[in-house]
């Protein structure tokens, strides 16, 4: 088929034909630059903490007014025996903070690998940690050893942080010593000198969204102690956690008139943990998704209307085709042709919008750079879409009787 006859035909509709174009384009940008974001949303909520989250739950903790700090420390440690000692509790161990916990004053520091580096300091979070902390996360060793019971020392909020030894992650090791010698090394916390004493496969931190700290995790061995309270990480030896955490909170209870624990939100499995810290992606997802679905029946409505609108201007024109010898085939092809035309130029324009779109998404929202393959497959999407939609107006052209199509109006 000749394409300069539907070229020269689209040329008498420029206004129309323009339109789509620019309908095309704009739903070909916005398309995917949405799906980059869904995509991004959905890795980004499937992304492991590490952790035996089947098995976890967490207990916030907070204290009466009154306490000292040897009390507190002795409280900790009571509660922490009395914890392990439940029925159905494997380990636990407690903290200041726990993986998708959100942002508290407690959680980042940074690290040298010189105590005169001014710059270039690596950010960190960081968990107070025993030597129980391991097991209770669920998390692997993988060179080096864990803490012993004597390196856990009671450290407050304002108290210095400078352990003999810490646990890092293996993307943290692998950052600060590339050439992979960061077993036994020496960096520096705020307060002084560590020695990397061990290294675990991956732990996520408390945040859930920072690309300078992403899987950058400390263990440090300390028990927290904060007058507001403390965190305690419990992991079961059943995924049906309730009886488990019915035992554990009878348990510290019986301890009365020294703790406060929420009836609601003062315990959360780690299930629930992940529920709320990424509902947030999953309404963006959501609502991307609802958005690409509307527009792209706005554009195939589009497509639609313009092609019925089209085929009742061009019945004559229509007519006369078929007298000539025109078969249906070639009324069917011939418009086929035409919204391919339409919806080419459209993608051509569209990419180079997505492009830019995805441009300034990279310096407002800090995304990453947009793959090549996404414009494509909105491209065949678009393409698939337009064969789609001028199917039905083209095969009414395609069925319109000649000597109905040629009679005078």
């Amino acid at each position: 088929m000749q394409l300069r006859p539907i070229v020269a035909a689209l040329g008498r509709h420029k206004v129309a034909t323009l339109l789509i174009v620019l309908q095309v384009a704009l739903t070909l940008a916005v398309v995917s630059n949405a799906m980059f974001i869904v995509a991004s949303r959905i890795v980004h909520l499937s992304r492991p903490t590490s952790t035996d989250e089947a098995h976890l739950f967490v207990i916030r903790n907070g204290w009466t007014m009154g306490q000292n700090a040897t009390q507190l420390d002795a409280n900790i440690r009571a509660d922490l025996d009395a914890l392990r000692h439940v029925a159905g509790v494997r380990d636990a161990f407690s903290s200041q903070g726990f993986p998708l916990a959100g942002y508290n004053v407690n959680i980042i520091t940074h690290l040298k690998l010189d105590p005169e580096q001014k710059t270039n300091a690596q950010l960190v979070t960081f968990f107070a940690s025993d030597e129980h902390t391991i097991d209770t996360l669920g998390i692997s060793l993988v060179a080096g050893r864990n803490f012993r019971p004597d390196e856990i020392a009671a450290i407050g909020p304002n108290d210095k942080m400078d352990p003999a030894g810490i646990v890092v992650t293996r993307s943290l090791a692998d950052k600060l010593f590339p050439d992979g010698s960061a077993l036994g090394k020496t960096v520096y916390l705020p307060d002084g000198p560590a020695a990397i004493i061990g290294i675990v496969a991956s732990l996520q931190g408390p945040l859930k969204n920072s690309r300078a700290m992403d899987g950058f995790t400390v263990l440090v061995p300390m028990r927290f102690v904060d007058p507001a309270g403390v965190i305690y990480m419990v992991r079961t030896e059943s995924t049906d956690m309730k009886p488990a955490i019915t035992a554990s909170l009878k348990a510290l209870q019986a301890r009365g008139g020294i703790r406060i624990i929420a009836p609601r939100g003062g315990v959360v499995t780690m299930a629930q943990v992940r529920e709320r810290a990424y509902a947030d992606d999953h309404s963006v997802a959501m609502l991307m998704s609802v958005v690409c679905g509307l527009l792209l029946l706005a554009t195939a409505g589009g497509i639609v209307g313009l092609s019925s609108f089209w085929v009742s201007q061009r019945r004559r024109q229509i007519g006369i085709r078929r007298s000539l010898g025109a078969t249906a085939g070639d009324i069917l092809r011939y418009f086929h042709a035409e919204n391919f035309l339409i919806v080419s130029g459209g993608v051509v324009l569209g990419a180079l919008l997505a492009f830019l779109a995805n441009l300034g998404l990279m310096n407002v929202y800090e995304l990453p750079r947009m793959p090549l393959y996404l414009p494509l497959v909105g491209a065949l999407l678009l393409w698939l879409l337009g064969q789609v939609a001028v199917w039905g107006p083209a095969r009414y052209a395609a069925r319109v009787p000649p000597v109905v199509a040629i009679r005078s109006e």
